[in-house]
């Protein structure tokens, strides 16, 4: 590989994987430290084609949630069975992982432009701008950006498009995978909201357990489902069905599965 060899995006690989790197080794300790991280689903990973591949899950933190993915993706591709032990994963890590996130916030700040360059496809959202709603039209760019992540590697949306719960899928998801017939696989993270500040950059809390599980991809008939049909599959894959809500109620769901984590965490300490 060329030392100034491109992505299809116009980053230079040698200084993204020493990006990924240096912020793999900066941000390990938040998952494995002070905090825990449980995994549930490393096999999955080691399966999946090199390319074409949709991640989509829900979402806590502006950047913990994505950050931990890489950590886990790189683990498990380097035969980590649902740890992230030894962080020698990050010297080969997989450099064709993208992350959909609102331009906006990756150009607010240096931290947030250095996790642009090792992944983001960044668009302008149509439905917010600035912390008001806004109403405008999709950029073909920004979805001829996302196709194109998808023919060079694996990319991960978080199709809700806020870090609140229980808000409705964003349709466009859905017309993307129509569109690039991707494997798409549901992921379902928690704790991060306990963890972090909403950025997911400040430490909000330690001796959090915090969880990720990935799921085998969905099965979906490209030609013959709607898009209606996809948003609802991807609703109940990543937990965010308003059906959840009925079993148990929220503040006792949340409370259950934090006193699980914890006693399993005792258990393995």
């Amino acid at each position: 590989m060329g030392i100034f060899k491109k992505n299809p995006f116009g980053h230079i690989l040698f200084l993204k994987r020493w990006l990924i790197r240096i912020m793999g080794a900066a941000t390990h300790r938040r998952f494995k430290g002070f905090n825990k991280l449980e995994i549930i689903g490393s096999d999955v990973i080691r399966n999946l084609p090199d390319t074409n591949v949709l991640f989509v899950s829900n979402h806590q933190t502006y950047f913990a949630d994505v950050v931990a993915m890489f950590h886990v993706f790189n683990a498990s591709l380097h035969g980590r069975e649902d740890n992230i032990k030894n962080i020698g994963y990050l010297w080969k890590p997989k450099l064709n992982i993208y992350f959909v996130a609102a331009k906006e916030t990756m150009q607010d700040g240096l931290l947030p432009k250095i996790l642009a360059y090792a992944g983001s496809v960044s668009i302008e959202r149509t439905w917010r701008s600035k912390g008001e709603s806004v109403n405008r039209q999709v950029k073909m760019s920004d979805i001829s950006n996302i196709n194109t992540a998808l023919k060079d590697g694996w990319v991960i949306t978080f199709p809700q498009g806020t870090t609140k719960p229980w808000r409705p899928i964003r349709r466009g998801t859905a017309h993307i995978i129509k569109r690039n017939k991707p494997v798409v696989v549901p992921i379902v993270i928690d704790g991060f909201r306990r963890s972090f500040d909403k950025k997911g950059v400040r430490i909000k809390k330690r001796g959090i357990l915090q969880s990720m599980e990935i799921k085998e991809p969905l099965e979906i008939d490209y030609e013959n489902d709607s898009v209606a049909d996809i948003v609802e599959k991807i609703e109940y894959a990543i937990e965010q069905h308003p059906s959840f809500l009925k079993v148990i109620p929220e503040n006792e769901l949340k409370k259950q599965r934090e006193l699980d984590k914890l006693r399993q965490w005792r258990q393995d300490e």
